[in-house]
């Protein structure tokens, strides 16, 4: 059968489709003809343009005409949905080989992937990941925050890692299919958003230490409420590392790599245990710099100066941090990046975090050696929760985009 989708190749009664083994007769051959006629094939008729570049026949076409569509409710109670994975309806995969540009993805149902035991990233590493959310207005629309800006970061961590990565067309794309076609999981408006993964790694088998021959990008999503368990705004009370480094310079701390985080996993375990919300990171060779918290960036507050430290390849340069600078200028505050001591931290009015997942977390309390600074006796400060309310207003709708951050879907 020819791969072109012209009305007189296709019987009226019967529609076969050989190589999926799909026999369609009667009304559904006639829909699914109306729908593949619909499909922007090129002039050869063996390849559909668009978002899904891996269809190049009609027997694949006619599994993409069935487009994906999220349930139409999905049981949450919305209230107390936490900060966790539920498993969704839809995630989006492609795959690229090495040494070429040539990325074939599409939607497929959420679920487990198979991959060699050497694998790249099981041995290696080799791999980066993103974070970014979509909000539900008052109205109902769906709002992607900043997703550009994750694009652009994740190229420059595959370079560092010496991966292939997704056109940025590709990425947003992606992003979007993958959004709307889980849009029953995004929370209601004020209860949460959805916590959307774009994932790039080596799934390719390798034994010697090298770059994986094959790579996957792939975004999956999953709805989700406040990151700390003490709720949005409640200050955390922090602890202060000074045996262990999360980066030091001329490594990967400045990029979102898989193998940054698991290392911070022990000493976050242990300031937990002690009753610590999380841990600040000092610098690697003074010992004596503040760098971030496991997950998120910091600042400090005094006066009308906001500092947070400066990005000199160890630290992540989130794409919030960024935009609570340009916000906090807005307001008049005098924002620098420069390097932060441990005692300008503790000599600080306010100190609060920034991150996809963590929004803006007020600090409660820094503990340093054996003492412990309070902030606003235990109380949110007052640039915090009006930068928190600022930026919230932005990504969920409640005031007018006049920056150009946010991207409607709906």
């Amino acid at each position: 059968m020819e791969t072109r989708a012209h009305q007189s190749q296709m019987p009226s009664e019967r529609l076969r489709l050989k190589s999926s083994r799909l026999l369609i007769s009667g009304q559904g051959a006639s829909e699914l003809r109306s729908c593949l006629q619909a499909l922007p094939w090129n002039q050869e008729g063996t390849r559909l343009q668009g978002a899904r570049a891996d269809i190049r026949t009609p027997a694949a076409a006619a599994s993409a005409v069935a487009a994906p569509t999220s349930k139409s409710t999905v049981d949450i109670d919305w209230d107390n949905i936490g900060f966790g994975i539920r498993d969704t309806d839809y995630m989006y995969v492609a795959t690229c080989q090495l040494g070429t540009e040539e990325w074939r993805g599409s939607l497929r149902p959420f679920g487990n992937m198979t991959m060699s035991p050497s694998a790249a990233v099981l041995n290696y590493g080799q791999g980066v990941f993103e974070g970014l959310k979509a909000s539900r207005t008052a109205d109902g629309r769906i709002l992607l925050f900043r997703p550009e800006e994750n694009a652009a970061r994740m190229t420059y961590g595959a370079g560092r890692m010496s991966m292939p990565a997704p056109p940025k067309d590709l990425f947003l794309d992606a992003v979007k299919q993958t959004v709307l076609a889980n849009e029953a999981w995004i929370p209601p408006y004020g209860k949460g958003s959805l916590y959307i993964r774009p994932l790039l790694i080596g799934t390719g088998a390798v034994l010697g230490l090298a770059p994986a021959p094959e790579f996957t990008f792939l975004v999956f999503v999953s709805p989700v409420g406040s990151y700390f368990k003490t709720g949005q705004m409640s200050p955390l009370d922090l602890y202060v590392e000074e045996v262990f480094k999360r980066a030091s310079p001329g490594g990967s701390g400045g990029v979102k790599t898989i193998s940054n985080y698991a290392p911070v996993l022990m000493t976050q375990l242990n300031a937990k245990k002690q009753g610590f919300a999380d841990v600040i990171y000092l610098d690697a060779v003074e010992n004596k710099y503040v760098e971030e918290v496991s997950s998120c960036n910091i600042f400090v507050v005094k006066g009308k100066t906001i500092v947070t430290p400066e990005l000199k390849g160890t630290i992540l340069p989130g794409i919030t941090r960024k935009s609570v600078m340009e916000l906090a200028r807005s307001k008049g505050f005098d924002v620098s990046e420069e390097r932060v001591s441990i005692e300008d931290l503790l000599a600080g009015d306010e100190v609060f975090c920034t991150g996809t997942a963590v929004v803006i977390s007020a600090v409660g309390s820094v503990t340093y050696q054996g003492k412990k600074r309070e902030y606003h006796t235990g109380q949110p400060g007052p640039v915090a929760q009006d930068l928190y309310k600022t930026l919230t207003d932005l990504q969920t709708g409640r005031s007018p985009d006049t920056l150009g951050w946010t991207i409607q879907l709906s």
